[in-house]
């Protein structure tokens, strides 16, 4: 049982690391891999208060930000395998955190009052000024003991700059609900299109039955 608060802490440790010399190190040369991090998704967070569209889109969308976070969660976790007969629950701990991972982040971006109330910390890394600390994304038990958590929420700084960027969240929330029908209406056409066919396909069996 030990495994489970040792993979806990791995998992926070392994975030922090991984966020502030990957995805903010490499990942700020374009042709990294890692790019994705910094010019895609910190760009669509900054300027629209949190909210990134991406994440509206489906996970099997196109060769897009959230798949290639998801291909690595997946390797990362998958490389832990090995481990598994010797330290089951340690193991099991690395899969949740990186499903846990997923969702929070996923959560935290289209949704920025859940944000607030449930990761303040990753709200203040994308939204302060200084975008190069509070690098935990789940649980900020790294950046405290590091030294790397400020706060940014509900500072004088803070509050000064929101009708600013409240102004520009409207508009782009009005954009989220635009590609969300968008959405919507294309499922449902490619649902009737698929009944249509399976229809028409249905009676040309039975007539060539006859």
């Amino acid at each position: 049982m030990i495994g489970i608060p040792l993979g806990l802490i791995y998992a926070n440790a392994t975030e922090w690391i991984f966020h502030k010399y990957v995805l903010h190190g490499v990942g700020k040369n374009r042709n990294s891999f890692w790019s994705f991090h910094w010019h895609d998704h910190h760009k669509n967070s900054r300027q629209h208060g949190m909210l990134d569209d991406q994440y509206v889109e489906g996970l099997f969308a196109g060769w897009t930000p959230q798949s290639k976070e998801v291909l690595a969660l997946a390797g990362g976790a998958l490389v832990h395998l090995p481990l598994l007969p010797v330290a089951p629950f340690f193991v099991g701990t690395v899969f949740y955190s990186g499903i846990h991972y997923y969702r929070v982040h996923k959560k935290s971006h289209l949704d920025e009052n859940w944000a607030k109330k449930n990761v303040p910390w990753h709200w203040d890394h994308h939204m302060a000024p200084d975008q190069d600390c509070n690098w935990g994304v789940t649980r900020p038990w790294f950046d405290h003991i590091l030294g790397t958590r400020k706060v940014y929420l509900n500072s004088p700084e803070e509050i000064e700059s929101r009708p600013r960027r409240e102004k520009v969240q409207e508009r782009y929330k009005e954009k989220l609900r635009m590609v969300q029908e968008a959405r919507r209406k294309l499922s449902k056409e490619g649902i009737r299109a698929r009944v249509s066919h399976m229809r028409k396909a249905r009676q040309e069996r039975k007539e060539m039955a006859v």
